[in-house]
């Protein structure tokens, strides 16, 4: 309707088909109609008021699939033909299945780099957002066309390995190595909490770090690598879980030396400099402060493997955009980043771009891996997992392997969507009791709305077949244009890099759903092929909704 509206107004106005597209708005209350155009933007041209130009145009305009056109003030309001839409969004959502809303607007070849856990370290609730975060905006990004390569970039070597090492070797050798994420955890924190009490003990704790770095003692380098695969290993029963895949894993001992000859680069071209001993590069005319390559010993910093790092995925991939879903308190570094490949021209530069991940907290206040006051996934899905099946339990007796089974898609569910339905830019508080509720802006909630509309469709032995279009009820048209709002919605979270808007989206149209369900009478009423048919529409859009969050949905709660 909105390609029919700006063909028509297009012919009437000086504005092309696409800016009327882009000015058509969704009015605040169904008074004033289903679409709104704002005539603010013709005013100059035409020398009259906004009020003027939406009356003349209100009454000039006839467009098929409308009931009807009225000015309101600055506005043309458009009411739409409720049958006709209905019949046009309920055949398209059947016809289109689970690739309803999906489009080929963008040809982009994307990569999105997200997750980012380091080896001999915790991954924790914090890094659950990162994670649902970036695989929601790759399966956004491929909806809408985009080639998508999802990288993961970790910290393998560094100050954290040494301190996790040293503690193994003195006070942990005789146990067995496990790729454990909890056990894994729980050695960085002890190595801190020992070091705390003995700051002398860095002394040694440097010298592995040394050691580490220039590879030299063979012993210890085997350890290292032994330890390094027993943690990504810990991250891979995360990942199925979470729904979630790599194409590609980058980690900071790849490209360790390549990014000091790349910061040794940045001084033959006069970029860098060497100040007190450090490489850096002074973008304080920038209002971007020092930006830091290699320490003054010639080791390098995060900044050096970031610009050596930028380069090489643009090389490798012929990459239209990079998107990096870091965490918000990176936004001076990342920015720092983005300047210096500014400066030097690379192709990397104005094609990357922040995507910024605020913390999570839970509601004793933030976490640390660094102390150990933080809540591993492992213990968090536990957790949840348990109450989801207090809940399960409440409604019906289960296998037990069923029940586990159920119970860990609703814990996944009520993670991914607790931290997706927030604005990137807001904290979350992470309350388990209100995330894990049946009821209210939850993933269970969406789950169990889903499961009610096939459990409906299964008591009816529902086939699809030809429907007929009968008097519509408020329930019925609201919910219909709900629908029909879908490919619109996907396509605003695309441009704004912002699933939120899906999230937002799936939780109203389960609500219109249920007000609809609770209103309306569908097996055995005179209506009933088409009640089924408005409820396989509707489960098929509130599925595609999900799929869009990586959340996995079930068929029987």
């Amino acid at each position: 309707m909105k390609k029919k509206i700006a063909n028509t107004l297009s012919k009437e106005t000086s504005l092309s088909n696409k800016e009327i597209e882009d000015l058509l708005e969704i009015p605040p209350s169904p008074e004033l109609g289903d679409l709104a155009f704002p005539c603010f933007s013709l005013a100059k041209t035409l020398k009259k008021s906004p009020a003027q130009i939406a009356e003349e145009l209100a009454k000039k305009l006839r467009i098929k699939g409308t009931e009807k056109i009225e000015a309101k003030g600055p506005y043309v309001n458009f009411f739409l033909d409720k049958s006709q839409l209905a019949k046009e969004t309920i055949s398209v959502i059947l016809r289109q299945g689970e690739k309803y809303g999906y489009s080929k607007v963008s040809k982009e070849n994307v990569m999105i780099e997200f997750s980012q856990p380091n080896t001999h370290k915790a991954f924790h609730v914090g890094h659950i957002r990162g994670t649902s975060l970036g695989e929601s905006l790759a399966r956004i990004m491929e909806s809408q066309g985009s080639r998508v390569i999802r990288a993961n970039y970790s910290g393998d070597t560094g100050m954290h390995i040494a301190k996790w090492l040293w503690c193994y070797q003195k006070f942990h050798s005789k146990e067995k190595l496990r790729d454990n994420e909890e056990w894994i955890a729980s050695i960085y924190v002890d190595a801190i909490k020992r070091l705390a009490e003995k700051e002398s003990s860095q002394e040694e704790v440097d010298e592995i770090n040394r050691k580490l770095e220039s590879r030299e003692d063979k012993k210890l380098n085997e350890l290292w690598k032994k330890t390094r695969i027993a943690s990504i290993n810990s991250w891979k029963k995360i990942y199925k879980e979470l729904n979630t895949k790599f194409d590609v894993h980058y980690f900071e001992s790849e490209v360790e030396q390549p990014a000091k000859n790349f910061a040794k680069m940045l001084l033959t071209k006069k970029i860098a400099e060497i100040s007190e001993g450090a490489t850096i590069v002074d973008l304080k005319s920038y209002n971007l402060g020092v930006f830091l390559l290699l320490r003054k010993d010639g080791t390098v910093l995060y900044g050096g493997k970031d610009m050596f790092l930028a380069e090489r995925k643009f090389k490798e991939f012929n990459l239209d955009k990079s998107l990096y879903v870091i965490g918000r308190e990176q936004d001076l570094y990342i920015h720092q980043v983005f300047k210096t490949l500014e400066l030097i021209k690379s192709p990397a530069a104005g094609k990357s771009f922040y995507v910024p991940v605020s913390e999570v907290r839970l509601p004793w206040g933030k976490m640390s891996s660094r102390t150990g006051d933080n809540v591993l996934y492992s213990s968090f899905k536990q957790e949840l997992v348990k109450l989801a099946k207090s809940k399960l339990e409440e409604r019906q007796k289960l296998p037990p392997k069923e029940l586990e089974s159920r119970a860990l898609k609703i814990a996944v569910a009520t993670m991914k969507y607790t931290m997706l339905k927030q604005d990137i830019n807001k904290n979350i508080i992470f309350d388990k009791e209100e995330a894990t509720s049946f009821e209210g802006n939850t993933g269970p909630y969406l789950l169990y709305t889903y499961a009610r509309a096939k459990s409906i469709l299964r008591k009816a032995k529902y086939k699809k077949a030809n429907f007929k279009i009968p008097q519509l009820s408020d329930e019925e048209k609201q919910l219909i244009l709900s629908l029909s709002k879908f490919p619109e919605e996907v396509k605003k979270a695309h441009d704004s890099l912002a699933p939120n808007i899906v999230a937002t989206y799936a939780y109203q149209l389960a609500q219109q759903f249920n007000e609809f369900y609770h209103k309306t009478k569908i097996l055995g009423s005179e209506n009933e092929q088409f009640g089924l048919t408005l409820v396989d529409a509707f489960s098929q859009t509130l599925r595609n909704s999900l799929n869009l969050l990586g959340i996995e949905v079930l068929e029987t709660m």
